[in-house]
This record gives structure tokens, C-alpha cells and sequence, in this order.
């Protein structure tokens, strides 16, 4: 490798930047280093005089950036599924016709697969998930809401919003509220650590439980702000947790409270709370992937799928630049054939109704308001520069996605990576939320 030429770069398409005039001097995009500024190794070390050394600074981490990197699949109600971080790509139905929507995402044990579930109960497995059945072809009272694989993953129940249960290969069947009258719908359902049971949550936080799953609490009698999404048993089974929609959280039983997000401005809705293993805490993530940890949670949850929705306008931004995925990388294109990487931010964001700047520099300095990288949310703008003090030096802008992903054009195509992929010497201090 020449010395003097930043690796990235070589990983890097070269972007549409501003050019800019500076004590008379003009300065355009650098694409290529000029002859001036590649490096000769010396022939021989100069001579040093021992001292003392300052200690070498840090090197920069998502961590230290305030991000937990996460590894998540995305999927859409048409069945289309992204992979992000070390999640595999195992396929989707992008571009199949359904009968009934895709309602959820529910991993392998290993993670080296995953079924998809329709309101109608149609399953479609990928990887080594496998199939035991569906009700696709039954006539259903109501719509299935979600699903949950045994633990051997040879089976799997899936639960109806009036709590109707099928229960499919070695997936027990324990009871039901099919025929209960509902103050509220059913949401979700947890199978218990033995797979001899299930609780049933209905979203105003009614808890319904069957076989060993034992009843610790409820919030049916609460008055919510948001209502109840998902649930979570603690690892010993005595208790679990609530999630709301914004973030908040009540625990039961041996579950403790370790805090929420119920405060925070994110507009992603939180989608999934994981029980940290083993320990006592757990993780929130939100719908596009972003993971919050609470307790003695440490690092990321396991891969998650994720159901994701144009909730916002930065969602909306990022479903279209997702849609790009594969489109070739042209310097200078605005799409629909082609982009570069500012052309890709700039038709993302025209999708959901905003405009800015076309070039990469320009974005920085004018498309928006500054975000610390701790606070991005889906859709915002991150960016490199050789200069992390001169917006000037700017030469590549991606839209991020959450946990840790973006999607960008770079290389010969659109794609997905990770924010750290060449490290984060040259990523701007903050992204520009549109």
C-alpha cells in the first residue's frame, strides 16, 4: 500500500462534494492524492533522542460513540428482509405476491435462520428454519399477530389477536382465550424455558398464562400512555417484563426495573425487550434496530428480527434507499438507475417530502440540524471527511438505519455496511438529521 493514502479510500466511490475558495485558493474534490502528497519511506530511521512518550489516544469505537453495534434483520409487511452487522442473508419474499401481510419475524435458535408469518398464518421458513405448518388455508376468526418457535426448533406456536393459539410439530398446545371475551386484543405471546407453557399479553398489559407459565402481574387495570407491544420472561421464569410502544417497562415478579426509554424523544417505536442472559437487566430495541441496555445487559442482544414501518419520515427516507439495494453506483446519479452517495440521500430524503443540498459537503453544512452520533435515529445523515473541523473536507455522506447500520452507495453499488466498516478516524463528530 502507497503510504500517505488513507485505506478507506480505496473502499470509497468517489462522491459529488462543493468546491470551495479559500484565501484564494480554489480547492475541489480530492479523488486521487496528487504527486506532491505521496509518501517515500525513508532509507534509513533518523536518530531520536529517548524520552517520554504521551500515551497514544484512543481509538475510536462505536461504543465510545455512545451506539451499541447491534446485528438485526428488518422485514417488512410485503416480506422483503435486510440484513445488518453479522445477521445473515438468508432471503425474502421481495417481489412475491401474498395473500395477507407478513405480521412478523421470529429467528432460529442459532440464528442461522428465520420463519416469516401473514396475518393469515401462511409461514415461510429461510436458512434452517424449518416447516411444520401453517393456517394459511383455515379459516381464522381473527388475524394471527405473531409467532414463537419451541426451543429445539422443531415446532412452533402462533398466537391470534383474540388469543387463539396453533400450535405446530413439537409445539404443545396448553390453552387459549379463543373463547374469552377481550377487554383489549392479544399482541404477542413467550413460551416458559421448559417450552411446557406460554403467557398470552394483550396490548393494554393483560397477562394470560397457561400450562407452567405462572401469572405474577398485570397492567390491565392500568391506565398506559402507549400500549403494550411485547414481553419478556426473566431466565428464571419467576417473573417478566412489559414493554410499551414508547418505551416503557413494568416487571413482575423476580423481574427487576432497571429503567426505560419512556422519556426519550425516539420516534422509532420500541418493538422488543430481550432478557439479558443470566444476569439481571435486559435490552429495549426499537424497530429499526437500535438497541438500548438496561441492568447488567452487556454489549448487544442476540440477532433480532425486527418488523420495520415508515413510522417517520427518516424511516420512509431509509425504505426507499433499502429499495435502491443493488442499483449500480454512478458518480453524479440522482436515480432511478443509478447513484452516487449524496444522490442516494438526496432522492431518499425527496421520498418522504424534504429536499436539501445534492452534494456531500453541502448536505453536511446546510441539510440540517447537527445530531450527536449517540442520538441518531433512522433516516439522519452521517458522513466522512479528511478534516473532522472542516465541513469542507467532507468526501462521503449514508443514511443511517439504527444499531449500527447505514445503507449508502459506495463501491460499484447501493448496499448495506456498518457505520465502523473502515473505521471512524474520517467520520464527522455528528450526523444532520433533515
Amino acid at each position: 500500500m502507497v503510504m500517505g493514502v488513507p485505506p478507506r479510500l480505496r473502499f470509497l466511490a468517489p462522491c459529488l462534494v462543493a468546491a470551495a475558495t479559500v484565501a484564494g485558493l480554489w480547492a475541489g474534490p480530492a479523488l486521487a492524492p496528487a504527486a506532491a502528497d505521496v509518501l517515500t519511506p525513508p532509507t534509513s530511521a533518523p536518530p531520536s533522542t529517548p524520552g517520554p512518550s504521551a500515551p497514544s489516544p484512543a481509538t475510536p469505537t462505536l461504543a465510545t460513540s455512545g451506539i451499541v453495534p447491534t446485528d438485526f434483520w428488518l422485514a417488512t409487511t410485503a416480506g422483503q428482509v435486510w440484513s445488518f452487522g453479522d445477521a445473515g442473508a438468508f432471503g425474502s419474499l421481495a417481489g412475491a405476491s401474498l395473500n395477507k401481510p407478513i405480521v412478523g419475524i421470529a429467528p432460529t435458535a442459532d440464528r442461522q435462520g428465520y420463519w416469516l408469518v401473514a396475518s393469515d398464518g401462511g409461514i415461510f421458513s429461510f436458512g434452517d428454519a424449518a416447516f411444520y405448518g401453517s393456517t394459511g388455508s383455515y379459516r381464522l376468526n381473527k388475524p394471527i399477530v405473531g409467532m414463537a418457535p419451541t426451543a429445539s426448533g422443531q415446532g412452533y406456536w402462533m398466537v391470534a389477536s383474540d388469543g387463539g393459539i396453533f400450535s405446530f410439530g413439537d409445539a404443545a398446545f396448553y390453552g387459549s382465550t379463543g373463547s374469552y371475551r377481550l377487554n383489549k386484543p392479544i399482541v404477542g405471546m413467550a413460551p416458559t424455558a421448559s417450552g411446557q407453557g406460554y403467557w398470552l399479553v394483550a396490548s393494554d398489559g393483560g397477562i394470560f398464562s397457561f400450562g407452567d407459565a405462572a401469572f405474577h402481574g398485570s397492567t390491565g387495570s392500568y391506565r398506559l400512555n402507549r400500549p403494550i407491544v411485547a414481553m419478556a420472561p426473566a431466565s428464571d421464569g419467576a417473573g417478566y417484563w412489559l414493554l410499551a410502544s414508547d418505551g416503557g417497562v413494568f416487571s413482575f415478579g423476580s423481574a427487576g426495573f432497571h429503567g426505560s426509554t419512556g422519556g426519550d424523544p425516539t420516534p422509532d417505536p420500541a418493538e422488543t425487550i430481550v432478557a439479558a442472559p443470566h444476569t439481571d437487566g435486559y435490552w429495549i430495541v426499537d424497530q429499526n434496530g437500535t438497541a438500548h441496555p438496561f441492568g447488567a445487559a452487556d454489549g448487544a442482544p442476540p440477532v433480532q428480527g425486527l418488523m420495520f414501518s415508515g413510522v417517520t419520515a427518516g424511516d420512509r427516507a431509509v425504505l426507499f434507499a433499502l429499495s435502491q439495494l443493488g442499483k449500480p453506483y454512478i458518480w453524479g446519479g440522482n436515480g432511478p438507475n443509478g447513484y452516487d452517495c449524496s444522490g442516494l440521500a438526496l432522492a431518499s430524503w425527496k421520498s418522504a417530502g424534504v429536499t436539501f443540498a445534492r452534494v456531500a459537503n453541502d448536505q453536511y453544512h446546510t441539510a440540517g440540524p447537527a445530531v450527536p452520533l449517540a442520538a441518531l435515529q433512522a433516516g439522519d445523515l452521517v458522513f466522512w471527511g479528511s478534516n473532522l473541523a472542516d465541513w469542507t473536507t467532507v468526501y462521503h455522506t449514508a443514511l443511517y438505519v439504527g444499531g449500527g447500520g447505514i445503507v449508502e452507495s459506495t463501491g460499484d453499488h447501493v448496499q448495506t455496511n456498518s457505520l465502523d466498516q473502515w473505521g471512524l478516524d474520517d467520520l464527522m463528530p455528528n450526523g444532520v438529521r433533515p
